[in-house]
């Protein structure tokens, strides 16, 4: 009998002993600043002289380590173990590949306070959201083991006379596995041990800018016996081994989280036949969103602009999730642009190894001349009334910044920023407000803040994105709770820790024997 799945705890920091035992996290990551991190193929070791810096983005002066990176006869060399890998770990039973994850998830929690530290230096997490990233990277191993062990159970089907009919979920193959910088650690775990539990093998690619901390998980899966081969660490960068990986004749899968513009491109070169392809690759893609909040004028004015603070300015807004669209309702719209505004402004934005700091950088410096453009463009597209500068020097901190009375139809209102800007948006009635919300290409969140029932179920209905939520904020996914995932150009809607996924890495082969 399975144990019921539990999500992992988020930790209290205003208990004394639990901020002695970050600290001292932090102060281990700290004397491991500046470490080598070689690629590993086939369980070996490999230097090369193409190296990737990890810099801490909250002092530009900081190394946080110094990665190996492949070049495509290295990519050739990981797809080509992951190959013949691939024949002996498919045929290890669905039960016992879940019992790595379970060995793995049970380190990944001693050692929790220490990848959460990991995450504050090199991603620019603050410790509540280095703590969720962590605790969610622990859920998806718990969450995908579980669900392996009952895709691994035998299906039976409707019987006809003389006939025994059987359904199996068996693996596809090798995986290109392409996480994002902005959850290095959450999502780069549930994409890859998903696709290792179904009995798939992997080639994981991580982000240029935290590949540390995917180096660290390497240990991980090492320390819970996962066999080599099995997950290949190859750093490097797009343009060198990330068009080849995904063009490979060899490559079953590619599984990526990112941006729109990257997602469509790995679409169309995974679409084309290469010579010596026995398949369609399949794509699973989560590729961003333009998320809004709606405010209905019979609602908690209060709630209202605390989830839009919350959505669009925890972690800088550097999530798909983040609400980066506020339209309210035009009867409560100055009571809740002001109420926002205040909140913003009281936000502490500054090194996030001090706990203090409500929020610290943005990742890299493209993103923040990118953020620092948009705000210009937001200063004549909409009223710019909290924000809008540079933050401390010395790392790439951007200030939250809320921009008023912007059109529907605005650039600041449709193109993904992906840092801490909100526009204000004012509705006539709420279906006006629905309107505007479903008027961008993405599909990915939503928040409707409403005492109305009538509206909650309309919305319910007419909201077209893959994560809904009333009354609530529109970030903060649960696995398990919450299966995550969006619509239109915000991807394939492959609801990440949820019954499904996993189904996304196997192929179902029915059987029938006459009897």
């Amino acid at each position: 009998m399975l144990v019921d799945f539990k999500n992992e705890p988020f930790t209290n920091f205003s208990l004394p002993e639990n901020k002695q035992a970050f600290q001292t996290a932090l102060a281990k990551v700290e004397s491991e600043l500046g470490r080598e991190y070689d690629l590993i193929i086939g369980g070996e070791r490999i230097k090369t002289e193409s190296k990737i810096h990890s810099i801490n983005p909250s002092n530009h002066s900081q190394v946080i380590g110094i990665v190996s990176q492949a070049d495509q006869e290295l990519a050739e060399r990981a797809i080509q173990t992951a190959t013949q890998a691939f024949e002996s770990w498919k045929k290890v039973p669905g039960s016992a590949r879940a019992r790595y994850l379970y060995k793995a998830a049970a380190i990944l929690r001693r050692r929790k306070h220490e990848f959460s530290a990991w995450l504050v230096k090199e991603a620019g997490k603050s410790w509540a959201e280095a703590d969720a990233d962590t605790a969610e990277a622990i859920d998806f191993m718990e969450y995908y083991g579980r669900q392996m062990e009952k895709l691994a159970e035998r299906h039976a089907l409707p019987r006809i006379p003389g006939e025994d009919n059987e359904l199996y979920y068996i693996p596809l193959g090798v995986g290109i596995v392409i996480p994002p910088w902005n959850f290095p650690l959450a999502i780069m775990v549930g994409m890859t041990t998903a696709a290792l539990v179904a009995g798939n093998t992997v080639v994981l690619k991580p982000a240029s800018t935290t590949p540390v901390i995917a180096a660290k998980f390497m240990e991980v899966l090492e320390d819970a016996g996962v066999p080599a081969g099995v997950v290949n660490f190859v750093p490097g960068s797009g343009s060198v081994i990330g068009d080849f990986l995904v063009e490979h004749p060899l490559t079953r899968f590619i599984s990526f989280t990112g941006s729109r513009d990257v997602g469509l491109r790995i679409n169309e070169l995974a679409a084309k036949h290469r010579p010596g392809q026995k398949w369609i690759k399949r794509l699973v893609a989560e590729m961003g969103g333009k998320d809004s909040i709606i405010v209905d004028n019979d609602c908690d004015l209060e709630l209202a602009a605390q989830a839009i603070v919350t959505s669009a300015f925890g972690f800088s807004g550097q999530k798909c999730s983040a609400c980066s669209r506020a339209i309210v309702h035009q009867d409560v719209y100055d009571q809740v642009l002001a109420r926002v505004t205040e909140l913003t402004q009281n936000l502490k934005i500054g090194d996030v190894a001090n706990p203090d700091s409500y929020t610290g950088p943005v990742i890299d410096d493209k993103a923040y001349n990118k953020i620092l453009e948009y705000i210009e463009i937001g200063k004549q597209e909409g009223k710019l009334v909290a924000g809008g500068e540079k933050g401390p020097e010395g790392g790439y901190y951007i200030q939250p910044t809320v921009f008023a009375d912007v059109d529907p139809q605005a650039r600041l209102m449709q193109e993904e920023i992906f840092g801490p800007v909100v526009a204000f948006c004012k509705a006539r009635d709420f279906d006006h407000a629905l309107e505007i919300a479903n008027n961008t290409e993405y599909g990915l969140t939503g928040s409707v803040i409403s005492r109305n029932r009538a509206h909650l179920e309309k919305a319910r209905e007419e909201f077209h994105v893959g994560n809904l939520y009333f009354n609530r904020k529109c970030t903060g996914a649960l696995v398990g709770v919450h299966p995550f995932g969006g619509f239109n150009m915000s991807g394939t809607d492959s609801k990440a820790g949820g019954p499904d996924y996993l189904l996304l890495f196997t192929q179902a082969k029915s059987v029938s024997e006459l009897l």
